[in-house]
């Protein structure tokens, strides 16, 4: 095996938020991402925008992939028998001669039915309800994927370095108040443009740098709960179980960070009487959704970003500020393409979360 076919490190990876929800041009968050290109190989990137649908953002905004004109019927289908369907369109793209053939990107701007809801599905939540139809597209329909389903947010991913698939979407063309960014090193798990991160459920997006070994019981217990697991990467539990743990059992970050990486029962032990109760009781309760491996991911969400790594720091993660832009990234040079005279810059502790949120709670 040649030294450069396998990175003990790769991947890598961006946050960034104006805590005052002012807007973020496009290209800030390309050259971060760019800057750290060698930290994977041409086979996946993406990006997360938060705040690009202000004339729909009371609607959640499906950006989904086909491989084929029959998916697109089928997924089609599967939305206008569950959904109010107020817009629908191509994803605007641009033709990138090194990227070769492309899935077909669509988007489309709904809302769950109010009368004439499926059987079963008649007392969900508006949220719950958009999980289950995204669950359907993605189990049932061969050739749809869908990418993202937030609120005045969207998902552009691929197959190629992070300029083509920024070109390919024409990312510079967007401004947005929080943005996340990747380019991949897939070790494990396949290259192929469903597999490219961000991955997004509702609002949540996660970007990932590392390998989740524990992949086999959280995609089991996930499964207990009505998620499934399709996209053959193992970075797609972590979205899943960021929009469990969260939204529906109502965690805070802070907790939900603990249950995902959890205190070692050694250092349990040694906590205060109520602590230690408590941290017993979290890691029994959530045993199986504690993520295993080395790993630093970003979650990006509605009113903020989260920055959070393995117990003991196996991939790296970075943080800095200036004013009221925050940023995280896998490397300093990252944070400085984006404020060049950063404020302050450190590195988050093993197991702590970094959260930084909008000022006025996302409002």
């Amino acid at each position: 095996m040649s030294w450069w076919s396998r990175s003990i490190s790769g991947c890598g990876l961006v946050g960034i938020i104006h805590r005052k929800k002012k807007l973020i041009e496009g290209e800030k968050v390309i050259c971060a991402i760019c800057n750290m290109e060698e930290r994977g190989n041409g086979l996946g990137a993406g990006f997360a925008a938060y705040g690009i649908y202000p004339d729909y953002r009371d609607f959640y905004a499906f950006h989904i992939m086909y491989d084929n004109e029959t998916a697109i019927g089928r997924a089609e289908e599967i939305l206008m028998n569950t959904m109010q369907v107020e817009h629908s369109e191509q994803i605007p793209t641009r033709r990138v001669l090194s990227l070769g053939a492309t899935p077909i990107f669509r988007r489309y701007f709904v809302k769950p039915l109010a009368q004439g809801r499926p059987h079963d599905m008649v007392d969900l939540n508006d949220d719950d309800y958009v999980v289950k139809v995204v669950m359907a597209i993605n189990a049932e329909v061969d050739g749809a994927y869908v990418v993202s389903s937030g609120k005045d947010m969207g998902v552009f991913k691929g197959v190629g370095q992070p300029d083509e698939i920024a070109d390919f979407f024409r990312i510079d063309e967007y401004k947005a108040h929080i943005w996340s960014a990747h380019t991949r090193f897939p070790t494990n798990t396949p290259g192929w443009w469903g597999g490219a991160h961000p991955f997004a459920l509702l609002d949540w997006s996660i970007v990932h740098n590392g390998e989740i070994s524990s992949y086999g019981i959280n995609k089991r217990y996930l499964e207990m709960f009505g998620y499934k697991c399709t996209l053959l990467t193992d970075t797609e539990v972590v979205a899943y179980l960021c929009d469990l743990l969260i939204r529906r059992h109502g965690l805070s970050l802070d907790v939900a960070a603990s249950v995902l990486a959890p205190p070692f029962w050694k250092d349990i032990d040694r906590m205060e009487e109520e602590k230690r109760e408590f941290y017993t009781r979290l890691r029994m309760i959530y045993g199986s959704a504690a993520l295993n491996g080395p790993f630093a991911i970003v979650l990006a969400y509605e009113r903020g970003i989260m920055g959070l790594n393995d117990r003991i720091k196996l991939r790296p993660l970075v943080a800095g500020y200036k004013g009221d832009i925050h940023v995280l990234a896998s490397e300093n040079a990252a944070i400085h393409e984006v404020i060049p005279d950063p404020d302050e810059v450190w590195m988050p502790k093993a197991g702590e979360p970094t959260i930084v949120e909008l000022e006025d709670g996302g409002n």
